[in-house]
């Protein structure tokens, strides 16, 4: 005798909290994909239908890129999407230098003096371009009338220029001139105990 009840148990799922996997369907074509299944944005789709939206090729490999509501293979966005070197007209597909309101290659971000990277760092804008500080200083600084050499930090204004504080000096005793008020021989400084 079959014990109709244990036979039911045994082959029949009666337990409602299993979930039962429904078929992966293609979120492009909705149909049930048999075979390999790519998983991408949360949505499955046949191989042939995780499709660039601008070539229409199929994507391969792992890489792609969202843009505008749509998915882009490297090559496709890196030509239509990625900015635009302000250096080389090419697009950056790597780390992006964001300078002087344009972006850049990091190798393309050079001083305008001696032509050195200048990566994420510190540079000073002249005329639209970028320079190292030294670079800067050596071009366009005032210089000072005692050495001739850039001036770079505080400076003192006298005699119609600017002069280091170290090169503000007595011309006879070179001392420093520190007192407001001196004597001029010469269009030059002079401390009080030579004038």
């Amino acid at each position: 005798k079959v014990n109709a009840d244990h036979w039911y148990r045994t082959h029949v799922n009666t337990d409602m909290s299993t979930k039962v996997e429904a078929p992966a369907v293609c979120n492009s074509c909705n149909s049930v994909i048999n075979g390999r299944i790519v998983t991408a944005l949360n949505k499955k789709w046949h191989p042939e239908h995780f499709t660039c939206n601008t070539c229409r090729k199929p994507i391969d490999g792992a890489k792609f890129h969202q843009h505008d509501g749509g998915v882009h293979c490297v090559p496709c966005f890196a030509a239509h999407h990625s900015p635009r070197c302000h250096g080389c007209g090419e697009p950056i597909t790597d780390r992006v230098i964001q300078a002087l309101g344009v972006s850049w290659h990091a190798h393309h971000f050079v001083c305008g003096g001696c032509r050195k990277e200048l990566g994420g760092g510190g540079f000073v804008e002249q005329a639209g371009r970028p320079y190292c500080s030294a670079c800067y200083a050596d071009k366009f600084a005032a210089r000072c009338k005692g050495c001739g050499s850039p001036i770079t930090d505080k400076a003192i204004i006298a005699l119609d220029a600017k002069w280091h504080r170290d090169c503000f000096t007595c011309m006879k005793c070179r001392n420093p001139v520190t007192d407001a008020t001196f004597s001029v021989m010469d269009n030059k400084p002079l401390c009080g105990k030579c004038a």
